[in-house]
Protein backbone atom coordinates (compact mmCIF):
# COMPACT_ATOMS: atom_id res chain seq x y z
CA UNK A 1 0.00 0.00 0.00
CA UNK A 2 3.01 2.35 -0.40
CA UNK A 3 1.32 3.71 -3.52
CA UNK A 4 -1.60 4.91 -1.38
CA UNK A 5 0.76 6.54 1.11
CA UNK A 6 2.67 8.41 -1.62
CA UNK A 7 -0.50 9.36 -3.46
CA UNK A 8 -2.57 10.61 -0.55
CA UNK A 9 -0.17 11.42 2.25
CA UNK A 10 0.74 14.92 1.11
CA UNK A 11 -1.99 16.65 3.05
CA UNK A 12 -4.94 18.86 2.28
CA UNK A 13 -3.06 21.22 0.00
CA UNK A 14 -2.49 18.38 -2.48
CA UNK A 15 -6.22 17.66 -2.57
CA UNK A 16 -7.17 21.11 -3.82
CA UNK A 17 -4.32 21.71 -6.23
CA UNK A 18 -2.06 24.08 -4.24
CA UNK A 19 0.86 21.74 -4.92
CA UNK A 20 1.57 19.20 -7.63
CA UNK A 21 -1.48 17.10 -8.53
CA UNK A 22 -1.99 13.83 -6.71
CA UNK A 23 -0.18 11.00 -8.44
CA UNK A 24 -1.74 7.65 -9.27
CA UNK A 25 -2.96 5.79 -12.33
CA UNK A 26 -6.67 6.29 -11.55
CA UNK A 27 -6.53 10.02 -10.70
CA UNK A 28 -6.43 12.45 -13.61
CA UNK A 29 -4.84 15.86 -13.31
CA UNK A 30 -7.04 18.54 -11.80
CA UNK A 31 -8.98 20.49 -14.39
CA UNK A 32 -8.23 23.67 -12.44
CA UNK A 33 -10.35 26.00 -10.39
CA UNK A 34 -13.86 26.38 -11.79
CA UNK A 35 -17.22 27.69 -10.62
CA UNK A 36 -20.35 25.57 -10.57
CA UNK A 37 -23.95 26.42 -9.69
CA UNK A 38 -24.76 25.01 -6.26
CA UNK A 39 -27.77 23.26 -7.80
CA UNK A 40 -25.44 21.24 -10.02
CA UNK A 41 -23.71 19.68 -6.98
CA UNK A 42 -25.08 16.70 -5.06
CA UNK A 43 -23.97 15.40 -1.64
CA UNK A 44 -21.35 12.70 -1.27
CA UNK A 45 -23.25 9.50 -0.58
CA UNK A 46 -20.16 8.12 1.18
CA UNK A 47 -19.28 11.17 3.23
CA UNK A 48 -17.87 9.89 6.54
CA UNK A 49 -19.21 12.99 8.25
CA UNK A 50 -22.88 12.60 9.17
CA UNK A 51 -23.55 15.49 11.58
CA UNK A 52 -23.58 19.17 10.62
CA UNK A 53 -24.11 21.56 13.51
CA UNK A 54 -26.79 24.12 12.49
CA UNK A 55 -25.22 26.94 14.52
CA UNK A 56 -21.81 26.37 12.95
CA UNK A 57 -23.38 26.30 9.50
CA UNK A 58 -25.04 29.67 10.20
CA UNK A 59 -21.70 31.11 11.34
CA UNK A 60 -19.99 29.83 8.20
CA UNK A 61 -22.83 31.18 6.05
CA UNK A 62 -22.34 34.63 7.59
CA UNK A 63 -18.65 34.50 6.76
CA UNK A 64 -19.41 33.38 3.21
CA UNK A 65 -21.80 36.29 2.71
CA UNK A 66 -18.98 38.66 3.64
CA UNK A 67 -15.98 37.05 1.96
CA UNK A 68 -17.29 34.26 -0.26
CA UNK A 69 -16.15 30.62 -0.25
CA UNK A 70 -12.42 30.85 0.46
CA UNK A 71 -11.67 27.14 0.01
CA UNK A 72 -12.82 25.39 -3.20
CA UNK A 73 -14.93 22.26 -2.99
CA UNK A 74 -13.58 18.97 -4.33
CA UNK A 75 -16.06 17.24 -6.66
CA UNK A 76 -16.24 14.44 -9.24
CA UNK A 77 -18.62 13.92 -12.19
CA UNK A 78 -21.78 12.08 -11.16
CA UNK A 79 -22.30 8.63 -12.59
CA UNK A 80 -26.07 9.08 -12.56
CA UNK A 81 -26.33 12.40 -14.38
CA UNK A 82 -23.63 13.93 -16.65
CA UNK A 83 -24.86 17.41 -15.74
CA UNK A 84 -24.26 16.92 -11.99
CA UNK A 85 -21.18 16.68 -9.82
CA UNK A 86 -20.86 14.72 -6.59
CA UNK A 87 -19.06 16.21 -3.61
CA UNK A 88 -15.88 14.50 -2.46
CA UNK A 89 -14.97 17.05 0.19
CA UNK A 90 -16.49 20.34 1.29
CA UNK A 91 -20.11 19.49 2.06
CA UNK A 92 -20.15 21.87 5.03
CA UNK A 93 -19.09 24.75 2.77
CA UNK A 94 -21.67 23.70 0.15
CA UNK A 95 -24.48 23.65 2.73
CA UNK A 96 -23.43 27.02 4.14
CA UNK A 97 -23.23 28.51 0.64
CA UNK A 98 -26.86 27.54 0.08
CA UNK A 99 -27.85 29.17 3.37
CA UNK A 100 -25.99 32.30 2.22
CA UNK A 101 -27.98 32.19 -1.07
CA UNK A 102 -24.89 31.87 -3.24
CA UNK A 103 -25.60 30.74 -6.79
CA UNK A 104 -22.08 29.50 -7.60
CA UNK A 105 -19.17 28.03 -5.65
CA UNK A 106 -15.52 27.44 -6.59
CA UNK A 107 -14.66 23.79 -7.23
CA UNK A 108 -11.81 21.49 -8.24
CA UNK A 109 -13.04 18.62 -10.44
CA UNK A 110 -11.34 15.26 -10.21
CA UNK A 111 -11.98 11.84 -11.73
CA UNK A 112 -11.72 9.32 -8.90
CA UNK A 113 -13.34 5.99 -8.08
CA UNK A 114 -15.38 5.18 -4.96
CA UNK A 115 -12.39 4.08 -2.94
CA UNK A 116 -10.37 7.19 -3.63
CA UNK A 117 -13.39 9.42 -3.05
CA UNK A 118 -13.80 7.92 0.41
CA UNK A 119 -10.06 8.22 1.10
CA UNK A 120 -10.06 11.89 0.14
CA UNK A 121 -13.17 12.65 2.16
CA UNK A 122 -11.67 11.04 5.27
CA UNK A 123 -8.32 12.77 4.81
CA UNK A 124 -9.87 16.21 4.42
CA UNK A 125 -12.12 15.78 7.44
CA UNK A 126 -9.42 14.28 9.65
CA UNK A 127 -6.87 16.95 8.77
CA UNK A 128 -9.44 19.67 9.44
CA UNK A 129 -10.54 17.88 12.67
CA UNK A 130 -14.10 18.04 11.33
CA UNK A 131 -14.97 14.41 12.04
CA UNK A 132 -16.17 13.24 15.41
CA UNK A 133 -14.46 10.07 16.61
CA UNK A 134 -17.41 7.80 15.76
CA UNK A 135 -17.71 9.03 12.15
CA UNK A 136 -13.95 8.67 11.79
CA UNK A 137 -14.13 5.07 13.04
CA UNK A 138 -17.03 4.30 10.68
CA UNK A 139 -15.06 5.70 7.75
CA UNK A 140 -12.05 3.56 8.62
CA UNK A 141 -14.29 0.53 9.00
CA UNK A 142 -15.83 1.13 5.58
CA UNK A 143 -12.42 1.24 3.92
CA UNK A 144 -11.42 -1.98 5.66
CA UNK A 145 -14.68 -3.83 4.97
CA UNK A 146 -15.23 -2.78 1.37
CA UNK A 147 -11.71 -2.23 0.07
CA UNK A 148 -9.65 -4.70 2.14
CA UNK A 149 -7.48 -2.13 3.89
CA UNK A 150 -5.38 -3.19 6.85
CA UNK A 151 -4.79 -0.92 9.83
CA UNK A 152 -1.25 -0.26 8.57
CA UNK A 153 -2.63 0.75 5.15
CA UNK A 154 -5.01 3.22 6.78
CA UNK A 155 -2.28 4.69 8.97
CA UNK A 156 -0.16 5.39 5.89
CA UNK A 157 -3.03 6.86 3.88
CA UNK A 158 -4.31 9.27 6.53
CA UNK A 159 -0.94 10.14 8.04
CA UNK A 160 -1.78 8.87 11.52
CA UNK A 161 -0.09 6.25 13.70
CA UNK A 162 -1.28 2.67 13.52
CA UNK A 163 -2.14 2.82 17.22
CA UNK A 164 -4.41 5.84 16.52
CA UNK A 165 -6.23 3.83 13.84
CA UNK A 166 -6.54 0.80 16.14
CA UNK A 167 -7.85 2.85 19.07
CA UNK A 168 -10.33 4.68 16.83
CA UNK A 169 -11.68 1.43 15.38
CA UNK A 170 -12.18 0.08 18.90
CA UNK A 171 -14.87 2.71 19.39
CA UNK A 172 -17.12 0.67 17.10
CA UNK A 173 -17.31 -1.94 19.87
CA UNK A 174 -19.13 0.52 22.14
CA UNK A 175 -22.92 0.23 22.52
CA UNK A 176 -25.00 2.41 20.22
CA UNK A 177 -26.16 4.72 23.05
CA UNK A 178 -22.57 5.39 24.07
CA UNK A 179 -21.50 6.05 20.49
CA UNK A 180 -24.34 8.57 20.19
CA UNK A 181 -23.13 10.48 23.24
CA UNK A 182 -19.62 10.49 21.82
CA UNK A 183 -20.79 11.70 18.40
CA UNK A 184 -22.78 14.49 20.07
CA UNK A 185 -19.71 15.65 21.96
CA UNK A 186 -21.11 14.82 25.39
CA UNK A 187 -18.23 12.37 25.83
CA UNK A 188 -14.62 12.91 24.81
CA UNK A 189 -12.27 10.45 23.13
CA UNK A 190 -10.54 10.07 26.50
CA UNK A 191 -13.82 9.05 28.10
CA UNK A 192 -14.42 6.60 25.24
CA UNK A 193 -11.11 4.83 25.85
CA UNK A 194 -12.18 4.27 29.45
CA UNK A 195 -15.61 3.01 28.39
CA UNK A 196 -14.20 0.45 25.95
CA UNK A 197 -12.76 -1.58 28.83
CA UNK A 198 -15.58 -0.90 31.31
CA UNK A 199 -17.81 -3.79 32.39
CA UNK A 200 -20.97 -1.68 31.89
CA UNK A 201 -20.10 1.14 29.46
CA UNK A 202 -23.67 2.42 29.06
CA UNK A 203 -24.30 3.09 32.74
CA UNK A 204 -20.83 4.54 33.21
CA UNK A 205 -21.35 6.85 30.22
CA UNK A 206 -24.62 8.14 31.68
CA UNK A 207 -22.86 8.76 35.00
CA UNK A 208 -20.05 10.67 33.26
CA UNK A 209 -22.52 12.93 31.46
CA UNK A 210 -24.78 13.43 34.50
CA UNK A 211 -21.96 14.30 36.92
CA UNK A 212 -19.61 15.91 34.42
CA UNK A 213 -16.81 13.52 35.35
CA UNK A 214 -13.31 14.10 34.08
CA UNK A 215 -11.48 11.31 32.27
CA UNK A 216 -9.43 10.57 35.37
CA UNK A 217 -12.52 10.41 37.56
CA UNK A 218 -14.22 8.13 35.02
CA UNK A 219 -11.20 5.81 35.03
CA UNK A 220 -11.23 5.65 38.82
CA UNK A 221 -14.97 4.92 38.90
CA UNK A 222 -14.60 2.21 36.25
CA UNK A 223 -11.82 0.51 38.19
CA UNK A 224 -13.81 0.70 41.40
CA UNK A 225 -16.85 -0.91 39.74
CA UNK A 226 -14.75 -3.65 38.22
CA UNK A 227 -13.18 -4.46 41.61
CA UNK A 228 -16.60 -4.64 43.25
CA UNK A 229 -18.18 -6.78 40.54
CA UNK A 230 -18.52 -10.46 41.48
CA UNK A 231 -16.03 -12.65 39.69
CA UNK A 232 -16.32 -16.38 39.02
CA UNK A 233 -13.74 -18.58 40.62
CA UNK A 234 -10.83 -19.17 38.21
CA UNK A 235 -10.66 -22.56 36.58
CA UNK A 236 -7.41 -24.41 37.37
CA UNK A 237 -5.15 -24.54 34.34
CA UNK A 238 -4.05 -27.90 33.04
CA UNK A 239 -0.52 -28.72 31.89
CA UNK A 240 -1.37 -28.22 28.20
CA UNK A 241 -2.73 -24.71 28.83
CA UNK A 242 0.33 -23.73 30.84
CA UNK A 243 2.62 -25.08 28.12
CA UNK A 244 0.74 -23.13 25.45
CA UNK A 245 1.03 -19.95 27.53
CA UNK A 246 4.79 -20.40 27.73
CA UNK A 247 5.01 -21.08 23.99
CA UNK A 248 3.06 -17.94 23.09
CA UNK A 249 4.98 -15.82 25.60
CA UNK A 250 8.29 -16.97 24.11
CA UNK A 251 7.07 -16.23 20.57
CA UNK A 252 5.82 -12.73 21.38
CA UNK A 253 8.28 -11.75 24.06
CA UNK A 254 5.33 -10.67 26.22
CA UNK A 255 3.37 -12.20 29.07
CA UNK A 256 0.41 -14.25 27.77
CA UNK A 257 -2.48 -15.65 29.80
CA UNK A 258 -5.16 -18.11 28.65
CA UNK A 259 -8.41 -18.61 30.54
CA UNK A 260 -11.92 -19.94 30.07
CA UNK A 261 -14.96 -18.09 31.33
CA UNK A 262 -16.19 -21.18 33.15
CA UNK A 263 -15.36 -24.76 33.88
CA UNK A 264 -17.60 -26.43 31.31
CA UNK A 265 -15.93 -27.85 28.24
CA UNK A 266 -16.34 -25.71 25.13
CA UNK A 267 -17.20 -22.45 26.91
CA UNK A 268 -15.77 -19.20 25.58
CA UNK A 269 -12.32 -18.22 26.76
CA UNK A 270 -9.93 -15.30 26.73
CA UNK A 271 -6.42 -14.75 25.39
CA UNK A 272 -4.68 -11.92 27.24
CA UNK A 273 -1.45 -10.36 25.96
CA UNK A 274 0.09 -7.83 28.31
CA UNK A 275 2.27 -5.00 27.06
CA UNK A 276 3.94 -2.05 28.76
CA UNK A 277 4.74 0.26 25.82
CA UNK A 278 2.96 1.33 22.64
CA UNK A 279 5.90 -0.03 20.65
CA UNK A 280 5.17 -3.50 22.03
CA UNK A 281 1.51 -3.09 21.08
CA UNK A 282 2.43 -1.99 17.57
CA UNK A 283 4.68 -5.05 17.21
CA UNK A 284 1.84 -7.39 18.19
CA UNK A 285 -0.56 -5.66 15.81
CA UNK A 286 1.89 -5.93 12.94
CA UNK A 287 2.22 -9.65 13.55
CA UNK A 288 -1.55 -10.11 13.65
CA UNK A 289 -2.28 -8.09 10.49
CA UNK A 290 0.34 -9.70 8.24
Amino acid sequence: MNEKSNRLGRGLAALIGDVAPIDGPRVVESTGLKKLPVDFIIPNRRNPRHDFDPDQLQELASSIREKGVMQPLLVRPSREDPNLFELIAGERRWRAAQIANLHEVPVIIREVDDREALELAIIENVQRADLNAVDEALGYGELMDEFNYTQNDLAQVIGKSRSHVANTLRLLKLPEDVRKLLAEGQLTAGHARTLITASDPSSLARRIVKDGLSVRAAEALSQKRDMQAPRPAPTPKDADTLALERQLSDALGLKVALSRSGGAEGEAGKLEIRYTTLEQLDDVCRRLTH
